[in-house]
């Protein structure tokens, strides 16, 4: 039998045994990670050059970065960018002992073992900032590891590998690299919101420099939780982390009590502007862009509207840009992510022409248009509205209530209507879009929505006749407050723009832009009623004999409708069909007026099949996508498909070019002087609620929607209100810059192309008392 003191000596040597055990084991472990035994662990190389998330990178036509589809924007700060707030708000809330440990914090480690383990308290994480930047740069594998050592020995190795990356991280870089690694890493709850450059723009409008104290603290607050101390979204949340960011500043001394107790008073002030996707050129164009790539196969039950679905489908068949994720795979069969996978999207657009076009948009419409609508509406209580009811003005605001931010907000935090409905009614400062710059006033949300319906809004395309590249692409202006895209997404009534068509139909028969037809009413059946399009006044010309060609100049419905009770609605949009619009068309005489609905994508793209000798070209926005090593992954072109012959392409060229010459576009040779060759047609809706101009050139085609954002929002007469007002100078204001511009190569010397051998002569009477002996083609 054992004597005590033996007893006590084989304790001691079993503990220390066990100890040195445990030790080994320890040892092995870390030999074990770092060698990558147990796991992923990172190289040197990747230690010394982290890249988890590379940016997906736009480029103009030549060769120009537009932008980037990013999660970690590669465009960093550097220390001496950081607000002192900001940095000593981090170490004394995430690690108040970071300049004196190499990695692991043993002191808070023991912290979070006593209180955690054994007392079952909540003593906050024990990860120093090293070892959080070690998890923005190498993720977790959060899967389950399949050795049989469980899940408490699996998160250990987890956190092992973690600690052994913190500590190399420490012998790579020094502490203030680190710090703003980690800061420039840092996720603030949302894909587009990595980093504190990004979360500065976005959440404060500022540069992380510039950031005060009460603004580096909720920054530094978010860490913990992003979505739940959101400044934006859950403000009265991230007013209390604020403060307590602020107390641990002041329990280690980085900040006085005085001033800690006058910042704590402020109140949460934050906004939500996404940094960098707001900002810089083409922002329409570039979230076209990302929609496009990433659109899912159209499913029916995930369409509330069977013509959306419809037009949807069309796309995925015959666009290899629309859904092109899907449609590429990697070699792996992975889906690429345009986000992290650092392609390279080569685009069509020139940053140039993209420059004069927005140029040209906001210099119509903030120096001349929405002044005179301003003028014309003030005073007016149901401004900006017109032709509705008071109960129509009602639902047409409580549906923009219920799609703003605000609401949605409010909402989302369980407020009552009726409580929601106080805050949307009670003045309160803010900021509101103006055409010089934000404007500071006092307003209820309310009256700041039908302030913003007052804002005309356009959008504006040109592309390439030939090989459908589209060189401008402008959904709206300040896409920060008018996103809604009026190319690509956006559909209008298209007025007398639709009249080419009609026409078109009628050459394609054989019948002469000289034929004669008498200028009187055209009275359409339909079952038990009757329809008779009006012409506007003056109309001296009534009773008489006129030309097509007269006609289409002056965009006459009567003679419109004549040809209208000569041809088929169907095929007038059988022809359209042909030449790119996929939108929907009723066939009903009420046709003539442009009442249909289309995108001034597919209008652009129709009247360039007149320049293009009758061959529809479908506009192509990517000639080529690369992946993140320069390999080519996909190319694009056009589709084409002739749609009429080149004769009568060439016919309906000469009748356009009409129309600016002396027609209703006429106003491009007198006030902007143009010389060149230029064919165009303007087009005004019921009430002057829309208004397009449809321009031609040898080398660039291009057109223009200008209107409302409601239909009940527009001027009261065609004086102001017409195309050739409203949405003709922006194209020609675009023209200007671009012909001026000889870098571009586009001159008033370059001619439309002609058939051989064609001819027909132009020259005939427009109008008539009797019909002219040279009138030939019949019906």
């Amino acid at each position: 039998m054992l004597k005590k003191a033996d007893k006590h000596t084989v304790f001691l040597a079993v503990l220390w045994s066990l100890y040195g055990l445990a030790f080994i084991f320890i040892i092995l472990l870390f030999v074990l990670i770092a060698k990558g035994k147990m796991g992923f662990m990172p190289t040197f190389e990747e230690l010394e050059n982290p890249q988890t998330n590379l940016a997906s990178e736009i480029y103009t036509d030549n060769g120009e970065l537009l932008d980037k589809f990013f999660v970690e924007n590669r465009t960093l700060v550097e220390y001496d960018e950081l607000s002192p707030y900001l940095v000593d708000a981090l170490v004394a809330t995430e690690d108040v002992r970071y300049k004196r440990h190499s990695g692991i914090d043993m002191r808070s480690l023991a912290r979070v073992a006593v209180k955690s383990v054994l007392m079952g308290q909540d003593a906050g994480g024990g990860s120093t900032i090293s070892q959080q930047l070690a998890k923005n740069l190498f993720p977790r594998d959060t899967t389950q590891n399949n050795t049989k050592i469980g899940r408490a020995a699996h998160m250990a190795v987890v956190k092992f590998k973690e600690w052994n990356t913190a500590v190399r991280l420490e012998r790579s870089y020094t502490k203030p690299e680190i710090l703003t690694m980690y800061l420039n890493t840092v996720p603030f709850g949302s894909d587009a919101v990595i980093g504190i450059k990004s979360a500065s723009r976005t959440f404060f409008d500022t540069s992380p420099d510039s950031l005060k104290l009460e603004e580096a603290a909720i920054l530094v607050g978010m860490l913990k939780a992003p979505t739940r101390y959101n400044p934006y979204l859950n403000p009265d949340n991230a007013f209390s982390r604020r403060n307590v960011v602020i107390d641990q500043m002041v329990k280690y001394d980085y900040l006085d009590t005085a001033l800690a107790d006058s910042v704590k008073q402020l109140p949460v002030e934050a906004q939500f502007n996404l940094a960098g996707h707001m900002q810089g050129n083409a922002n329409h164009f570039r979230t076209y862009l990302r929609v496009s790539m990433e659109a899912d196969y159209p499913v029916r039950e995930e369409y509330r509207s069977y013509e959306n679905f419809r037009r949807d489908s069309i796309r995925w068949l015959h666009d290899p840009l629309y859904g092109w994720i899907d449609k590429n795979p990697r070699p792996d069969g992975s889906a690429y992510n345009i986000y992290r996978d650092g392609l390279r999207i080569y685009t069509t657009i020139n940053m140039k022409m993209q420059e004069y076009a927005e140029e040209a948009m906001a210099e119509h419409l903030s120096e001349y248009l929405q002044p005179a609508f301003f003028k014309e509406k003030r005073g007016r209580p149901n401004a900006p509205f017109e032709d509705i009811s008071r109960e129509e003005i009602r639902n047409t605001m409580n549906r923009a209530i219920g799609q703003s931010e605000r609401y949605k907000r409010l909402r989302g935090r369980g407020m009552p209507e009726d409580s929601i409905m106080d805050v949307f009614n009670t003045p309160r400062e803010m900021k509101v879009f103006s055409w010089s710059g934000l404007r500071d006033t006092v307003l209820s949300p309310y009256d700041s929505i039908r302030y913003m319906k007052h804002i005309l809004r356009a959008g504006f395309m040109a592309m390439e006749p030939g090989s459908g590249q589209v060189k401008a692409y402008v959904g709206d202006h300040n896409y920060r407050y008018f996103q809604y895209d009026h190319v690509t997404v956006g559909r209008r009534q298209v007025g007398s723009t639709v009249k080419p068509f009609l026409y078109l139909l009628a050459m394609q028969e054989g019948v002469s832009p000289c034929r004669q037809i008498p200028l009187v009413p055209i009275t359409f059946r339909d079952r038990d009623s009757t329809y008779t399009p009006e012409a506007p006044p003056p109309n001296s010309n009534a009773g008489k004999y006129v030309t097509l060609k007269w006609g289409l100049a002056n965009s006459h419905n009567w003679v419109s409708a004549w040809l209208f009770k000569n041809y088929k609605p169907e095929n007038v949009i059988q022809l359209m069909r042909k030449m790119g619009i996929t939108s929907h068309i009723d066939p009903v005489p009420a046709m003539i007026y442009g009442p249909a609905n289309i995108s001034l994508e597919e209008m652009v793209g129709a009247f360039n099949t007149f320049s293009n000798q009758g061959i529809y070209v479908s506009p192509v926005y990517v000639t080529r996508i690369e992946d993140k090593y320069g390999n080519v992954v996909s190319t694009f072109q056009a589709r084409e498909s002739e749609a009429i012959s080149e004769e009568t392409a060439c016919l309906m060229l000469s009748l356009l070019k009409d129309v600016v010459d002396r027609g209703t576009a006429y106003r491009l040779r007198w006030r902007y002087e143009f010389s060149g060759e230029i064919a165009g047609k303007t087009g005004t809706t019921q009430n002057q609620s829309d208004g397009w101009f449809m321009g031609i050139t040898p080398r660039l085609s291009a057109g223009v929607w200008v209107g409302g954002e409601d239909r009940s929002v527009h001027f009261d007469g065609l004086g102001m209100g017409a195309g050739g007002n409203m949405a003709l100078p922006i194209w020609a204001k675009f023209f200007e810059k671009v012909y001026a511009d000889s870098t571009l190569g586009i001159t008033q010397e370059a001619y439309f192309e002609q058939p051989e051998d064609f001819h027909v002569d132009l020259d005939c009477v427009d109008v008539s008392d009797q019909p002219s002996s040279t009138d030939f083609g019949d019906f």
